[in-house]
């Protein structure tokens, strides 16, 4: 039933066969709307999931009939395989309806009432979609774009049917993330290892879990970690990174309470390539009510990160709360002025029900979102992904 990533395998297929200047000239037809949209796509597909699941055994009898005609049986499991349509990863879909249940509930039910309240598209229908999306933190200065973009299409297109009009919002919400850019959530690693990953953040935003997290994912993969506890102001803090250290059998490099960060994230680096290490994970303090001391911590930390790995660090990531809603906004704008950040992580956003704040984060900020947490466990720290960030949230409105 979780086809939606179909829509990006098509789009990754298409990537393969075309050039950067023919990209550019996709997304602005699309996004323009040359298409049928992409919410009527994404329903399309859910419409016909059923039939297409029946159909899969015959499907696959079909293929093999057709290999056993044209190839020589050696060759037929190779063949098989370059045929075979990628898989759907339908833990991972899963894992953002469930994680977008309380923004879906929230927002979604006020769209549909409101479209069940008006039997024609008016001012105070728009007023009141206003208000919705403010209420979902959307956020007021995206939100106004937003209605902007939603009244010229309405009149050009001369929409009237309330019903199509619910279509119209998803793909404009679509392409206010977009922005007619080429959005990458995958994290920037190294051809030569190690791939240094800076952390930003305020406390209490989940930081050291999220790095505990990542930790993980990298060592599921294979690859060796080594985390640097370079948080040396917050009691408590290295001590609590070395247990996540322990329990992802991650590397560890971190002092007392007090030790220059600098200094933790030079040896740390120095027993990375001693270890050949695949990744490097390193913590910052987080106090960002003294900007100053902050921004010559964080300088001082990237012309050392710079000096021992050349070209590194290669992201350097915000963590935002998502439930602190609009203060997230704040804080990002805060850090983007304190240093340079790569992309942003948004913990705990299964916890409320403004997950409208991924939009306005991309719209406000100009950062692209990397990954986000939608629960406990550790696979649910998921690569953000638009179209199932879309379908999570309007899911039962298809």
């Amino acid at each position: 039933m979780y086809s939606i990533t179909i829509c990006s395998i098509e789009l990754r297929n298409w990537l393969k066969n075309y050039k950067k200047s023919d990209l550019y000239s996709f997304f602005c037809y699309t996004l323009i709307g040359g298409f049928m949209g992409l919410f009527n796509k994404i329903k399309n597909i859910f419409k016909k999931d059923n039939d297409i699941e029946n159909k899969d055994e015959n499907i696959e009898i079909k293929k093999d009939e057709e290999i056993k005609e044209d190839f020589r049986d050696e060759s037929k499991e190779k063949i098989v395989e370059e045929i075979k349509e990628p898989k759907v990863d339908k833990d991972s879909v899963k894992i953002y309806e469930k994680g977008l249940t309380k923004t879906r509930e929230n927002f979604v039910s006020k769209l549909i009432n409101l479209t069940n309240k008006y039997n024609k598209i008016t001012e105070e229908y728009f007023d009141e979609l206003e208000e919705i999306l403010i209420m979902a933190d959307v956020g007021v200065n995206t939100v106004m774009s937003f209605m902007d973009r939603l009244r010229d299409r309405v009149k050009k297109e001369k929409i009237e049917d309330l019903e199509y009009l619910k279509e119209v919002i998803v793909d404009e919400l679509f392409i206010i993330y977009v922005n007619d850019e080429i959005i990458s959530s995958k994290i920037n690693e190294s051809a030569n290892p190690p791939t240094v990953i800076l952390f930003v953040g305020v406390n209490g935003v989940g930081k050291t879990t999220t790095i505990a997290k990542l930790a993980s994912k990298y060592h599921d993969e294979g690859k060796s970690v080594m985390m640097i506890a370079g948080d040396t102001f917050r009691a408590g803090a290295t001590k609590q990174l070395e247990e996540w250290a322990n329990k992802t059998e991650s590397s560890f490099v971190g002092y007392e309470e007090g030790a220059d960060p600098a200094a933790v994230v030079f040896d740390g680096l120095n027993k990375a390539l001693d270890e050949k290490s695949d990744v490097v994970l390193i913590d910052t303090a987080g106090r960002l009510q003294n900007k100053t001391n902050l921004m010559k911590e964080l300088e001082k930390i990237n012309k050392v990160i710079e000096k021992v790995v050349p070209g590194a660090p290669h992201e350097t990531i915000l963590i935002i709360d998502a439930t602190t809603g609009q203060n997230g906004i704040s804080q990002a704008k805060a850090f983007k002025e304190i240093t340079n950040i790569t992309g942003i992580i948004l913990t705990k956003l299964d916890g409320t029900a403004k997950g409208g704040i991924v939009l306005a984060i991309k719209e406000e900020v100009g950062i692209p979102v990397k990954f986000i947490g939608l629960g406990e466990r550790k696979e649910d720290l998921q690569e953000f992904d638009i179209e199932k960030y879309i379908y999570g949230l309007f899911k039962d409105m298809m």
